[in-house]
């Protein structure tokens, strides 16, 4: 069975990404919906529930009828909208929300979690162990392809390291951005070869500026806050050539997609150490404060623990942190033999749900 499918899209790319990967898994033809939050869009989601009263209508894709069979939301900022569109067609909407719900979850039909966050189980929550993502060796490999003749004046091994930003408890300092560039640099005085170097919209200017000043190894970079709108991403193409990754360990999507290519992967810890964190004065900015205050007062399904992915990797041997590269490396990286997940397999078990929802509405 197939039915009519609305995917909304916001303004994050990991959650983009995660709902075009269940989509594109489900195999029904979709249409995109571009949703623009206000910045105040907070105020009327918490109060008014399904409501269009936080988004930038002109700005955002339009919502009329003939209604969707099934949409697939992911985001604070997209939930009311979801939401909102199942009560203009009279409750005839099947609702997938991925990632962790403001509204009780018992609201849709169908949450696609990872264990960062404390959803309870129940018959409509499917936990992943990491976000979905639409990264496959194949693409990956003709991105590299294109790629590969530009950057062959790098020595092998290649190396590439993908930079995050602050998220929640995690602020990127410039320490920390330095800390990492000397990791990376005993990493490649051990090995030879080269870095491959991308960061993200999230990324401090300032983390990325003292990054760049302490790396001092054979590098191609692509900065965000220095990019032409005329050059390419090469993200692709840096998955592609990697001999091995190093990934700040804030990011789930970079890692997700990272963890799936086969390579060596190493995480970089944006944490402060055990027992110091009220002491740092970055911390008491608005986004890690309000992070820290939630996980003692929310309700438990509204927290969210990054580490809870990290240790698994680290436990399941799919990941090494970055601090101890050297004694790994010097044993050789038969590590890697560990299990990985297989690209796409997520979203392909997340479809598998969807069409048991409209199989049981048939019987």
């Amino acid at each position: 069975m197939q039915g009519k499918l609305w995917v909304l899209l916001g303004r994050k790319a990991g959650d983009n990404a995660q709902v075009l990967a269940l989509a594109e898994a489900l195999g029904w033809s979709f249409e995109q919906k571009n949703i623009s939050a206000r910045s105040w869009e907070i105020l009327p989601h918490l109060l008014f529930g399904p409501t269009l009263a936080g988004i930038d209508r002109r700005a955002s894709s339009p919502l009329a009828a003939p209604w969707p069979d099934l949409v697939i939301s992911a985001g604070r900022r997209n939930e009311p909208v979801a939401r909102w569109i199942r009560r203009q067609a009279g409750g005839a909407v099947r609702l997938v929300h991925v990632g962790r719900p403001w509204a009780p979850p018992a609201t849709f039909d169908l949450i696609v979690t990872t264990p960062q966050y404390f959803l309870p189980s129940a018959p409509n929550v499917f936990l992943n162990p990491l976000p979905m993502h639409q990264i496959t060796r194949a693409k990956v490999d003709l991105a590299a392809k294109r790629l590969a003749p530009r950057l062959a004046h790098l020595p092998r091994p290649l190396t590439t390291v993908l930079i995050g930003g602050d998220s929640g408890p995690f602020v990127f300092t410039p320490d920390k951005g330095r800390r990492l560039a000397q990791g990376v640099n005993r990493l490649v005085a051990q090995t030879g070869g080269a870095v491959l170097v991308t960061d993200s919209p999230r990324t401090p200017r300032a983390a990325t500026e003292a990054f760049r000043a302490a790396l001092d190894v054979p590098a191609e970079a692509y900065w965000w806050h220095d990019h032409d709108s005329a050059v390419e991403n090469p993200y692709l193409g840096f998955l592609g050539l990697a001999d091995r990754f190093v990934v700040t360990g804030e990011s789930m999507s970079m890692l997700a997609e990272a963890e799936t290519l086969g390579r060596p992967l190493y995480l970089f810890n944006l944490g402060d150490p055990p027992g110091t964190w009220w002491r740092h004065r970055h911390n008491f900015r608005h986004k890690p404060l309000s992070h820290a205050l939630a996980m003692r007062l929310a309700p438990v399904r509204m927290r969210r623990d990054i580490s809870r992915i990290q240790d698994a990797l680290i436990h399941d041997g799919r990941a090494r942190w970055l601090e101890d590269a050297p004694h790994l490396i010097a044993q050789g990286e038969d590590w890697t033999s560990a299990a990985r997940s297989t690209p796409m397999e997520g979203a392909r078990r997340a479809a598998d749900h969807i069409r048991a929802l409209f199989t049981a509405a048939q019987s």
